[in-house]
């Protein structure tokens, strides 16, 4: 098969999902302002943020641009769920068409939701008084390595809902999100939290891009070191979850 083929194959796959925005722009939309009413509920609301030098907001935002690259999985794994329990995908498997284009597509539309989310949510930070200090070369790279993020957290959705199966069993799964995304130093420095609980949020993936992205904004809280470990951490994530989320879809109806 063709690479040409391939790619025809999971742009088709890709249109598919797209194609659902225009019949579901209601659920895009709360994808969409979710993030920004987290963000404006713990800028004004419960902002603060001990152990931080600078302003809070510019502390707060590179972590919350961090955070959504997590929220928004259950999206993507209703919706393979859901193909599997009507026969979509067994009927996809069917035809001529590249393994695995349905889940290709699928994350391709994705990422291009979490694209638009990113910025949107970049301009809602600038609104509210955020400022970034480093070069334009800097700022393409924090928004690199928050893709890279969501990429690598996209598959291991991926990977979990074929292991569901049901989109009832999704909403167990995306439960785990929230302690994940709040075990970090999104909200607040690991220094104030307890001795014990300071280590586990360092070591938490998101934690190292918040940590990454906050150096090349040039905002409170950033250290140059974790820019490796931020593009190191999606890395292995994806070498672990993307085989095992195409093995797992090969082996349906086998």
């Amino acid at each position: 098969m063709s690479a040409a083929y391939v790619v025809s194959d999971c742009w088709t796959m890709t249109r598919r999902e797209l194609a659902h925005w225009a019949r579901q722009p209601v659920q895009l939309l709360v994808g969409l302002v979710f993030p920004i009413m987290m963000l404006l509920m713990f800028g004004y609301l419960v902002g603060g943020g001990r152990e931080i030098e600078g302003a809070y907001v510019d502390f707060l935002v590179p972590g919350m641009l961090t955070l959504t690259m997590v929220f928004g999985l259950e999206g993507t794994m209703t919706a393979v769920t859901q193909d599997l329990d009507k026969g979509v995908i067994d009927r996809f498997r069917s035809m001529p068409m590249a393994d695995g284009a349905v889940l290709v597509g699928r994350s391709v539309a994705d990422m291009l939701q979490s694209t638009v989310g990113l910025l949107l949510m970049v301009g809602v930070g600038y609104a509210i008084g955020w400022r970034t200090h480093g070069g334009p070369g800097a700022f393409l790279g924090a928004l690199g390595l928050l893709l890279s993020l969501r990429f690598a957290m996209l598959w291991i959705g991926i990977h979990l809902a074929l292991v569901a199966g049901r989109a009832e069993l999704v909403q167990a799964v995306q439960i785990l999100v929230w302690p994940i995304g709040f075990l970090s130093n999104a909200f607040a420095a690991p220094e104030s939290m307890p001795g014990w609980l300071g280590p586990v949020v360092e070591w938490n993936p998101m934690s190292a891009t918040a940590t990454a992205v906050r150096d090349l904004f040039g905002n409170p809280g950033g250290e140059p070191g974790h820019v490796m470990a931020a593009v190191v951490w999606p890395l292995v994530l994806l070498a672990v979850f993307f085989p095992l989320a195409v093995r797992r879809f090969r082996r349906l109806s086998a």
